[in-house]
């Protein structure tokens, strides 16, 4: 009976000591989302008027999770509107930029829960009376010395010793006409944070690896949207769009 309870006591020991944690989901392929028909996207034209008013939203995978945070809807794609690494700062920024009259974040009262193209945007989008839509998507990967983790990967923190780990985000951005699809520029920036295994003892130290990649991506992104914005500008706004 002793043997049966020291037994018994070690395997909790050991459960309790092995902590893990599971990868967030992923990104999505924004030109997925986009109408497939490739005579209907060769045929739109954009319509938005400037200065315009911007609609913005953070797209992830179906039924994306991370650390702290679930998404919103179901189908080919889904929406976080929780700001877990943007800041209000971030977007003050974004709607600095010349010929930007507003910004309005789309939010899960205007969305419905089957998310299966981006035309469910632009109609949340048009609510809003907003002229161009920007969606953006955080693709975040882990590794542990040569492996790599998929997103939804539960990895064992005990297991990781003596090993170099990192974190790699790539994120990426497109402008979208509300009211045509019409697709004005893409923007993309990626960030990495590589650190020894000592510092992945609990899952609370993992998942602010991932935040600090995924806000640094987000940081190195913002000038480059600067630069996609100010060719639409250039190109659209002079014509009076």
């Amino acid at each position: 009976m002793k043997k049966n309870r020291m037994t018994i006591l070690f395997l909790l020991l050991a459960l309790g000591g092995c902590a893990s944690y599971t990868t967030p989901g992923g990104g999505v392929q924004l030109s997925n989302l986009a109408d497939a028909d490739i005579n209907e996207l060769m045929s739109k034209e954009p319509a938005a008027s400037f200065p315009a008013r911007l609609s913005v939203a953070r797209v992830q995978a179906p039924g994306y999770q991370s650390y702290k945070l679930n998404s919103f809807g179901h189908g080919r794609y889904s929406v976080v509107t929780t700001r877990e690494v943007e800041s209000e700062d971030d977007f003050r920024k974004l709607s600095e930029l010349p010929q930007i009259q507003g910004i309005a974040p789309l939010n899960r009262i205007l969305l419905p829960t089957n998310l299966d193209s981006i035309k469910s945007l632009r109609e949340a989008s048009a609510r809003l009376k907003t002229d161009i839509l920007l969606i953006y998507t955080f693709d975040t990967s882990f590794h542990a010395g040569e492996q790599k983790f998929a997103p939804l990967n539960v990895i064992s923190l005990g297991f990781l010793k003596n090993k170099e780990v990192s974190v790699t985000t790539t994120v990426s951005a497109a402008f979208f006409d509300v009211r045509t699809e019409y697709l004005f520029g893409l923007s993309e920036a990626t960030a990495r944070e590589s650190k020894n295994a000592s510092i992945w003892g609990t899952s609370d130290a993992v998942d602010d690896m991932r935040v600090t990649t995924e806000k640094a991506a987000f940081q190195k992104l913002l000038p480059e949207i600067e630069k996609t914005w100010a060719g639409i500008v250039q190109q659209y706004a002079s014509k009076g769009i």
